[in-house]
């Protein structure tokens, strides 16, 4: 291959979709995702913005259209903007359609404004309860105004915003309805999300394992959900709610994966390019990121990953051991 060719895998998949972790590091410690005393990369360990900024040029040089900046909490890593705004040049050439992120919305008062400037149209924001005392448990250290405040920061800034909740039996499972109906309200897309085994959290999460499916037959008793063929480049399925007017995204990685069409890998914050969320094969990129100024062996070391992409991942809970299924968490990944 040479620098220009697309990326595809051994399966005719085109990759044109990359997520990047900046950070493992968050201001939250939801219960699915982190211990609560998580210990942390080295902070020497991480990549710079501007080694970053040039992984991800690599990336849209071989056919990558769509950017998705994720942590731990992206918007927590110092000087953050100078990446997004480095990237956005990608934007105005046309090379990149579309720059966005996950974020816990705990900082989009400082950082919406500046994210709509520099070209960001929309972004994903985890949110997992309505509830103040239940949002405080589920992240232990979130403050619920605190995200609504981002919100409004968001909307006011004219970002669309798609918020992402994670389905927990006996935890959230009172709200599906209150969060269908706020979202109608607020002009929001919703889409939910089955808890992923990844990483250990300190606690068993077999008991709050929801099969979306059932979600879904349970909320179609309420509202009325017609199918759709909406996309964004993600896992989600859509169905759109017709009393509403609002996209609602089902995310599924256990009881129905989604890896026919995966278009995606993850980088994360020190370089390691996982080429499947669901297994433990990576690549590193580090190393030949940092052995030259030009990307000859970078590019090399980007296509020998992209030939070792799985079919894809095996995610189960596993209620015999209780041990995740991957053992990284999702905070190194990214979202």
């Amino acid at each position: 291959m040479n620098s220009l060719d697309p990326l595809i895998d051994p399966f005719n998949r085109h990759i044109t979709y990359l997520r990047v972790s900046v950070t493992d590091r968050c201001d939250f410690r939801c219960v699915y995702c982190m211990a609560e005393d998580m210990t942390f990369l080295p902070k020497h360990d991480l990549l710079t913005l501007e080694e970053l900024e040039r992984l991800c040029g690599a990336f849209i040089a071989r056919g990558v259209r769509k950017l998705r900046i994720t942590g731990g909490e992206p918007l927590v890593r110092r000087n953050v903007m100078s990446l997004f705004r480095g990237l956005s040049r990608h934007l105005d050439s046309g090379a990149l359609e579309e720059l966005t992120l996950t974020t816990n919305g705990s900082q989009l008062p400082r950082f919406a404004a500046d994210l709509a400037a520099i070209g960001v149209r929309r972004i994903n924001v985890s949110l997992d309860s309505l509830d103040p005392e239940k949002f405080r448990r589920i992240t232990r250290w979130g403050e619920l105004d605190a995200v609504l405040k981002g919100l409004a920061a968001a909307k006011a800034a004219g970002l669309q915003v798609k918020i992402n909740t994670v389905a927990l039996r006996g935890v959230n499972d009172d709200e599906y309805d209150q969060l269908i109906a706020w979202c109608g309200a607020e002009g929001f897309d919703l889409t939910f999300i089955e808890t992923m085994p990844m990483g250990d959290i300190g606690a068993d999460r077999t008991e709050h394992y929801l099969p979306l499916s059932l979600l879904r037959a349970d909320l179609a008793q309420r509202w009325t959900l017609d199918d759709s063929d909406y996309q964004t480049g993600g896992p989600a399925r859509y169905v759109t709610v017709r009393e509403s007017g609002r996209r609602l995204g089902f995310i599924t990685p256990l009881s129905h994966n989604f890896c026919e069409s995966c278009n995606r890998v993850r980088l994360t914050c020190t370089g390691t390019l996982f080429m499947c969320l669901g297994q433990e094969d990576a690549a590193d990129l580090r190393t030949p990121l940092r052995a030259g100024t030009d990307d000859n062996q970078l590019q090399a070391a980007i296509d020998a990953a992209i030939l070792r992409k799985p079919k894809g991942h095996d995610f189960i809970i596993d209620r015999r051991t209780k041990s995740p299924a991957v053992p990284r968490h999702m905070s190194v990944t990214g979202g």
